[in-house]
């Protein structure tokens, strides 16, 4: 298949839902990349011009073909977000193992089969940048949070592996922690918090932009963001 927008931008946004996956995807197409997300489940009524590929993240075939479905369209990425994640809050003693488990395929292993098969690419194409969305349990395992800390963690650790090994080769991975609730109706009814002290979607995605377009004489690994109100 041509490359269809040989003069545009790959922007590759993964854990594409409502909220800040959205805002990340009309970041980056307002700013003028071709930008497509990918989601586990595609939603019911479709708003905007956004394109969605469903894809189990888990499942590295399934990740290696989309991929490859989307850089014969567009091109090698240029920007790849990884914003997939699954939270459980549990106590340890009633957290079974498929439930711990599932967390870290969606939240570690999802990371892993799209940096398989993303950053090759960006190598080839003479750099790109990587970005992970982390969240306050990649410092701090609290309690009912055993499954996601440990997921988290890993995530982390995963990021800061890649970033050594690939910044020479030119590509800037950067892990973002995400030290706050963001702001959406779920996480509002969720949390009864006033949205006056979440972490606001177009802001983070404003962050995440100004981190794909660093000097490389500059560039960031580690970025902690929260609200005014949020204690640390």
């Amino acid at each position: 298949m041509s490359n269809l927008n040989a003069n545009r931008s790959l922007a590759i946004v993964a854990g594409a839902g409502q909220g800040l996956g959205r805002r990340l995807m009309e970041r980056f197409q307002a700013g003028g990349y071709a930008t497509v997300g990918l989601v586990r489940t595609l939603p019911e009524r479709r708003t905007g011009d956004l394109e969605l590929v469903k894809v189990d993240l888990t499942q590295p075939d399934q990740t290696a073909d989309a991929v490859q479905t989307i850089t014969d369209r567009y091109g090698s990425p240029i920007v790849v977000i990884h914003n997939t994640t699954d939270l459980v809050i549990a106590p340890f003693m009633e957290l079974t193992v498929a439930q711990f488990e599932r967390t870290w395929r969606n939240t570690a292993l999802t990371a892993v089969n799209l940096a398989h098969a993303t950053l090759p690419r960006m190598v080839d194409a003479d750099g790109g940048v990587f970005l992970v969305s982390g969240a306050t349990a990649s410092q701090r395992g609290g309690s009912k949070f055993a499954a996601f800390a440990s997921a988290k963690f890993a995530l982390r650790g995963l990021a800061q592996s890649l970033a050594r090994e690939f910044q020479p080769q030119g590509v800037h991975v950067a892990h973002v922690l995400l030290d706050g609730i963001i702001d959406t109706p779920k996480s509002r009814d969720l949390h009864m918090l006033s949205s006056t002290r979440m972490m606001k979607p177009d802001d983070i995605a404003e962050i995440y932009w100004s981190l794909a377009h660093q000097p490389r004489s500059t560039w960031t690994h580690e970025l902690d963001l929260r609200p005014i109100t949020e204690s640390f």
